[in-house]
């Protein structure tokens, strides 16, 4: 993956040299609770990987209802960051706003308004609650922010095969902006409206429409490789492998089948390794959000 030409963002929050933060109690509503981290906590036990590998479904967009938990302000420093990792992540940040804002004014007829990204070491604060580095990269559309804990990176790199060198950044790419892709739900008003429907409804159902959720980032993040294929012709032999990968390793039903042998369906958050793979692929070839209604006719 080629990154040079990507304009740097200035949108980004730089918490690492906060050190961690420590908060009681589980996240606010909106948020992944205790018992969501106990399953990830046994999964990863299962697997063998860091539970920050299993990113995806544990973005805090549930829902507005619950309490927001407070904490004091951590302090930031505002802007693109200057080391090597917060320039690659300044730089796929501000493509995405460069791509998405191009998006926005020639398929919506809008402005497109970008998300802040957070990046940070062990834990911060966020508008959902506590934002901790076990939970893998989220979306929280409270404060309209990308959280990032930028040790994910290194354990992307180190866990899963094929993620190395160059390859693997566009992994990594992948993962921002299929957060990136929750907040542009968040601005088409697709997350308020699965929140509402998700209130009225059952474990099974609510789950179920959850997977639409997470397919339909995966195929907005393809989107955003499309055009910004187009613009800079930045892919590398090996680099949409190397995504696909990535997108088929943190399939519930891959997870599910090495954790316990068997795949329960009903309990799918994100969809299966075959369906995070073929939304991703859909979005890059096609370069449309049109081509990503994962809902249906009359879903939401």
């Amino acid at each position: 993956m080629r990154w040079d030409d990507f304009r740097r963002s200035d949108n980004i929050e730089d918490r690492r040299d906060d050190g961690p933060m420590i908060a009681g109690g589980g996240l606010g509503g909106g948020g992944i609770g205790i018992g969501g981290l106990i399953i990830v906590g046994l999964i990863s036990w299962a697997l063998g990987i860091d539970p920050r590998i299993l990113i995806g479904g544990l973005e805090m967009i549930e829902g507005p209802g619950g309490q927001q938990q407070q904490g004091p302000t951590p302090p930031t420093h505002a802007g693109t960051p200057a080391d090597q990792q917060g320039q690659f992540i300044a730089a796929v940040l501000g493509d995405s706003e460069d791509r998405w804002g191009e998006i926005f004014r020639s398929q919506l007829g809008r402005n497109y308004q970008p998300p802040r990204l957070v990046i940070y070491r062990g834990g911060t604060q966020s508008g959902c609650g506590m934002a901790q580095a076990a939970m893998g990269p989220f979306y929280c559309p409270r404060d309209q922010r990308v959280y990032l804990d930028t040790s994910f990176f290194n354990d992307l790199q180190n866990r899963f095969r094929g993620c190395n060198g160059k390859a693997c950044q566009f992994s990594q790419a992948y993962v921002i902006t299929h957060e990136v892709g929750h907040h542009v739900q968040n601005m088409l008003g697709i997350l308020p409206k699965v929140q509402q429907a998700q209130q009225n409804m059952s474990p099974r159902d609510r789950n179920a429409l959850q997977v639409k959720v997470e397919l339909q980032a995966d195929c907005l993040a393809g989107v955003w490789a499309n055009r910004s294929q187009q613009k800079w012709n930045f892919l590398e032999a090996g680099d949409v492998d190397a995504a696909l990968q990535t997108a088929s390793a943190i399939g519930d039903d891959r997870l599910q089948r090495q954790a316990q042998g068997y795949v329960v369906p009903d309990s799918f958050t994100h969809g299966t390794s075959a369906q995070r793979s073929q939304w991703f692929q859909t979005g890059f070839k096609s370069g449309s959000v049109n081509d990503c209604n994962t809902f249906g006719q009359g879903a939401i």
